[in-house]
């Protein structure tokens, strides 16, 4: 475990080092919007016929899983989001994660059954995402741009791995943005409906939130910042074990070099199950899938 932690470090330091780099030599060029490394959505929709292909690793520390009754360091490999714009105000967009990896720090009681590949680690498919995107008004003068979201998660990972919940979940939000010079503020307010994974015929309700902003430094770098996450009122009993209150603050910055954009925040939990600290890092680039011009 120490050696684990020692390894993260200099990744993290060499990381840093990168970022300091790349943000030294920058002189010219511009930051598209786009999500990375931010979780709340912007009401921007993807130009039709091109695809905004995502990749991104995070690595979080002492994360709490309280269905299995595991803490410890998360790894994230290979979270890949994909927006496809399909129209002048549509997009879809899909999102997940290839594999997770959980270092095991300690193990409590655990609510389901569990099939550990090792007593010190576990490792587990993340959920997929699918959403689709419609922008409802664009910004003009004082009225910030609003556009609806709303999407499903499927039960893509194996519950009894202590990771995922194995459980469809169900979203829905409204989208706010606004510019005010260099800086972008957006946010989101909708309803999560999460199905208990402890419980038969039984789901927790829950608000979507986020407030985040995109501050342009010069043409080829931006700032950005959020504090996004869900919220439940309710009083987690066993039977809503997994569907309790998460959330993050990240800050970070995007920066386009070599035709692509690369992304960098460093991560802090809002909740007692969320990571202490964290980090994600990833790279983003447009693809032009059809000329829509051609498109009757």
């Amino acid at each position: 475990m120490a050696q684990f932690d020692r390894r993260a470090a200099k990744g993290n330091r060499l990381g840093l080092l990168a970022l300091a780099l790349i943000t030294f030599l920058i002189t010219s060029g511009s930051v598209a919007a786009q999500d990375r490394p931010l979780q709340t959505s912007d009401a921007e929709v993807i130009a039709p016929g091109t695809m905004r292909a995502e990749v991104g690793f995070d690595f979080l520390q002492d994360v709490t899983f309280p269905l299995s009754g595991l803490r410890g360091d998360v790894t994230s490999v290979s979270a890949v989001d994909l927006r496809t714009g399909i129209g002048k105000i549509v997009e879809i967009q899909v999102q997940g994660t290839i594999q997770e990896f959980l270092s095991i720090k300690q193990q409590g009681a655990s609510f389901i059954t569990l099939n550990l590949p090792s007593s010190n680690s576990t490792h587990d498919i993340g959920d997929f995402s699918l959403w689709t995107k419609i922008l409802l008004l664009s910004e003009e003068g004082r009225r910030p741009a609003v556009a609806f979201r709303f999407g499903f998660q499927m039960p893509n990972s194996n519950q009894t791995k202590g990771i995922g919940n194995n459980a469809t979940n169900i979203y829905s939000e409204v989208i706010l943005e606004k510019h005010f010079g260099k800086l972008t503020a957006f946010g989101d307010l909708g309803i999560a409906i999460l199905t208990s994974p402890n419980a038969l015929f039984s789901q927790n309700d829950e608000l979507i939130y986020g407030a985040a902003f995109r501050y342009s430094l010069n043409k080829r770098a931006s700032l950005v910042g959020e504090v996004a996450g869900l919220y439940t009122p309710r009083t987690i009993t066993p039977a809503l074990l997994g569907t309790e209150s998460r959330g993050q603050g990240r800050l970070g910055v995007q920066i386009m070099a070599g035709g692509l954009i690369w992304d960098f925040a460093a991560i802090a939990g809002l909740t007692k199950n969320d990571p202490h600290t964290g980090f994600t890092f990833g790279v983003s680039k447009d693809i032009q899938l059809f000329n829509r011009t051609k498109v009757q």
